[in-house]
């Protein structure tokens, strides 16, 4: 089910994929929360990371975003922030463990009580201590400070419906630094069911530069976007005028900045694996 066919769902479907984004979201939050507790009563909780069930699959998609990362921002970053972090801040854990192991990385929830878990996860680590910080916030209230971020990764269920993820999105470009680069989860396929779904089309300020579906075990989808100056005409536009009039949703590989975004190509597992 690719994105342009969501409008053909019926009300009834359409209400039903509602209540079920709502109810993983929730199931999502209560899950990370027990496992969250769980690991603060070991002496060094990190060290057992592993106990949580879906830890393999957070492995998988941080290799995934640090990868297309990579392909399109070649220095390592100095300041990275984590919007929607949550009480199990894991992508942020392995990211800053395995991957930008000198960035500093400052996690956005508006929840004070997961962000009082999450950093009790990371306070006997003499090294991610150090380098990993919580704001308790609603990210709409952030303007400034977020001109202050190379790297923004949005999580999936920051915005649980097209409207509240256009208007966070809407907000991160109005407020990033022209070529910062925003990392977004989405959906694609029948796992629209499970997580709400970001349309490239709908990326107005920012130059799409790559879109992930993966095949596997990995659920969330990965849009990879540039903050673009404000004069600069919009790349996501053009692809939709020009190269996919009217089926913009349809993009599943990444625009080749080296092609001046005229081509479009498939990006596999294996490849970004290897």
């Amino acid at each position: 089910m690719k994105g342009y066919q969501m409008t053909k769902l019926s009300n009834k479907v359409k209400e039903i994929r509602s209540k079920l984004i709502t109810l993983c979201g929730q199931a999502e939050g209560i899950l990370e929360s027990h496992y969250s507790t769980l690991l603060a009563s070991y002496e060094n909780p990190l060290t057992q990371i592993t106990l949580f069930p879906y830890h393999s699959n957070y492995l998988k998609l941080s290799h995934l975003e640090f990868n297309l990362l990579t392909q399109h921002f070649t220095q390592v970053p100095q300041k990275v922030a984590f919007l929607g972090s949550g009480p199990l801040p894991l992508s942020s854990i392995i990211l800053a463990s395995d991957h930008l192991k000198t960035s500093s990385f400052h996690n956005y929830d508006f929840d004070p009580m997961a962000n009082s878990k999450a950093s009790k996860l990371v306070s006997s680590d003499p090294d991610l201590s150090q380098r990993m910080f919580f704001h308790t916030s609603d990210i709409l209230n952030v303007s400034d400070d977020l001109k202050d971020f190379e790297v923004i990764f949005l999580a999936a269920l920051v915005g649980m419906n097209k409207e509240e993820k256009a208007k966070v999105i809407d907000h991160l470009a109005k407020n990033m630094s022209p070529g910062a680069i925003l990392l977004m989860r989405s959906a694609h396929g029948a796992r629209v069911f499970l997580y709400p779904v970001i349309d490239p089309c709908d990326l107005q300020g920012f130059e799409v530069l790559s879109v992930y579906h993966p095949t596997d075990e990995v659920i969330n989808s990965i849009i990879v976007a540039r903050k673009k100056p404000m004069l600069m005409k919009s790349m996501n536009q053009a692809i939709c005028s020009s190269i996919l009039p009217s089926k913009c949703s349809e993009i599943h590989g990444f625009i080749n900045p080296l092609n001046h975004g005229n081509i479009i190509e498939e990006i596999t597992i294996d490849e970004q694996l290897s």
